[in-house]
């Protein structure tokens, strides 16, 4: 099991060369090859930016991905049509400036016909990768249940019957996923699993039981699907993150862990937990105590949100406030979330998503001696 005590979530704050050629890409000003260069030179800088601040663990930024979830869609035909507002669609909460933002579900939003996957979702990402960092590099992916709200009862029934035949051939091809990376030598697998935490609330609690699935049936199993996925690969670490909401520094719900912890803390096969633990929307780390011994648990505690500066006693002060739950050795530091879930990103500088995950790596040396 990777141990390190420094992580990342995922994704980092695309640069603006990369958003404008992506918007050249997609009007026909680039050809492939000149946006793959693009791409190639974003995730060159999001791996230095990674190592310099110190991090033990690093990923490619995402640099490449319309949204965290957009690489299913991107390579796999059935869905239909379908745009960025997938992504982003819900009642997003934000802080006085920035104020809240309503976006609602497409209407034509819905899987069509037999999924067939056309490419692989993340193995260029990875190869890219790991050929470019002497770090561990972790590779993210995503839960498959995040994927019911493109079920639909009225466009998908022709090709699925019911939520759970589609989301089993979900399941199919990130399974085959997990195979793949491994193949070409992954050690360290996400599964992004963000619409947990939002079962919590009972308004979004809605929409996921409308689909089909009671709460129950979604903490049992919806984690039998993260498992399949999850496999049995005794010399790869998995990571399992959850959060509530992480949209351009807006959030879709708040609350503890209470409910959810017991049922997918111990049940989940993931070695390492990454957890929301940034501000009170948050709730209280009473919740660790439904993590099993065989488990670390990643505290989210440097937030992606707004500019902040954490100081490193800041930091150490929660990291023990944690250790009461969990010992210390099986804990480690990383930001809450991505610094850019969507291309959009949220409301920081470059210069704040620096200094965060320096802050960060000081820490890791100031209480565990390593990073």
């Amino acid at each position: 099991m990777i141990t390190a005590r420094t992580d990342v979530v995922g994704s980092l704050l695309r640069p603006p060369e990369l958003l404008g050629a992506r918007d050249d890409y997609a009007a026909g000003r680039l050809t492939p090859a000149e946006f793959k260069r693009v791409e190639d030179w974003a995730v060159d800088e999001a791996i230095r930016l990674q190592e310099e601040a110190g991090l033990a663990v690093v990923t490619d930024g995402e640099q490449r991905r319309l949204s965290f979830q957009s690489q299913l869609l991107e390579s796999v035909e059935g869905i239909g049509e379908w745009t960025i507002d997938a992504f982003l669609w819900g009642d997003w909460k934000g802080d006085q400036g920035l104020g809240a933002r309503s976006l609602a579900r497409p209407k034509d939003l819905g899987v069509v016909s037999k999924l067939r996957r056309t490419r692989p979702l993340s193995a260029e990402e990875f190869v890219y990768l790991r050929r470019r960092t002497s770090r561990i590099p972790k590779i993210t992916l995503t839960s498959p249940s995040l994927y019911a709200n493109l079920w639909s009862p009225a466009k998908s029934k022709a090709a699925y019957p019911t939520l759970d035949s589609f989301l089993a051939d979900v399941v199919d091809i990130l399974r085959d996923e997990v195979a793949e990376l491994v193949r070409l030598g992954a050690t360290y697998i996400q599964l992004d699993a963000p619409h947990y935490p939002l079962l919590i609330d009972p308004k979004t609690r809605a929409f996921y039981e409308s689909q089909g699935w009671n709460l129950d049936h979604w903490l049992h199993h919806g984690i039998d699907m993260d498992n399949a996925v999850i496999g049995s690969f005794p010399h790869v670490t998995f990571g399992f993150h959850l959060c509530r909401g992480n949209q351009h520094s807006r959030w879709l719900v708040e609350g503890g862990y209470d409910l959810i912890a017991t049922p997918i803390f111990q049940s989940i096969r993931a070695q390492r937990l990454l957890l929301e633990y940034d501000d009170e929307r948050s709730g209280a780390f009473d919740p660790l105590t439904a993590v099993p011994t065989d488990k670390i648990v990643v505290l989210g505690l440097v937030t992606t949100k707004t500019p902040r500066a954490e100081s490193r006693e800041f930091l150490i002060q929660r990291i023990g406030e944690a250790a009461r739950f969990v010992p210390l050795e099986r804990l480690a530091i990383s930001p809450q979330c991505g610094f850019a879930t969507s291309v959009g990103g949220n409301a920081i500088s470059l210069d704040d998503e620096k200094r965060k995950l320096r802050v960060m790596c000081e820490t890791a040396r100031a209480v565990w001696g390593t990073t």
